[in-house]
């Protein structure tokens, strides 16, 4: 095995955590099952933002959700052959291998990739201006979201991107044909949600009224 020198051992905080869940919250049982495959009941894309758990926000156990996770909880259009996009791949394995029946896409409140893409639009940005090398191409998809942005101020568009957000990548998962195929047949819905971290609530997108609506 190769030397690596940067490569170091991981913080003693952790591993001492990993020592107490090891020992007093590892359901061996539980893992035992899971040890023999998967069977998630729903694939659930959410944000790479630390703050945001949705095992943790439906208390629901190991094993339970097919976990996606990107900036800004962003789904983009289909793109025919495409082999370099990770959302893509995910939800192919989602939907064609293990058959969830349910996908969710998970919006928050205090988003980074939401301002920084609403910065970007507010301010005439271009992607390749906004100080990231690959954070703005990214974000590009999101551009879409602040045409539908309503509010009169900058908090309440920014909580209005946030759900176009959603909203835009619920019809982008529309453009998928195995995706479309399984909605189409009855064995696959989908769902929006929006959670604001510091209150706790759970918002979810009502096709028929077009908005959030507290769960």
């Amino acid at each position: 095995m190769s030397s690596a020198p940067f490569i170091k051992n991981l913080p003693e905080k952790l591993v001492s955590q990993y020592k107490t869940w090891k020992s007093e919250g590892f359901d061996g049982a539980l893992f035992g099952d899971l040890a023999g495959g998967q069977s998630p009941m729903a694939m659930v894309i959410s944000c790479c933002d630390s703050r945001v758990h949705s095992t943790e926000i439906f208390d629901m156990p190991a094993g339970s959700f097919f976990i996606h996770r990107n900036i800004a909880n962003f789904v983009p259009s289909y793109e025919a052959g495409n082999a370099h996009t990770g959302t893509a791949s995910a939800l192919e394995y989602a939907v064609k291998a293990l058959k969830v029946p349910h996908l969710i896409i998970m919006g928050h409140s205090g988003c980074g990739g939401v301002q920084a893409c609403y910065d970007m639009c507010e301010n005439e940005i271009a992607a390749a201006d906004a100080g990231f090398e690959f954070v703005g191409q990214w974000l590009e998809g999101l551009r879409p979201a602040h045409q539908r942005v309503r509010g009169d101020d900058d908090a309440t568009r920014l909580v209005s991107m946030g759900h176009e957000g959603v909203v835009g990548s619920l019809d982008n998962l529309m453009s998928y044909p195995f995706i479309a195929e399984a909605v189409e047949t009855g064995t696959l819905s989908l769902h929006g949600l929006w959670h604001d971290i510091g209150s706790g609530e759970l918002y979810g997108y009502n096709a028929d009224s077009g908005t959030f609506e507290a769960l």
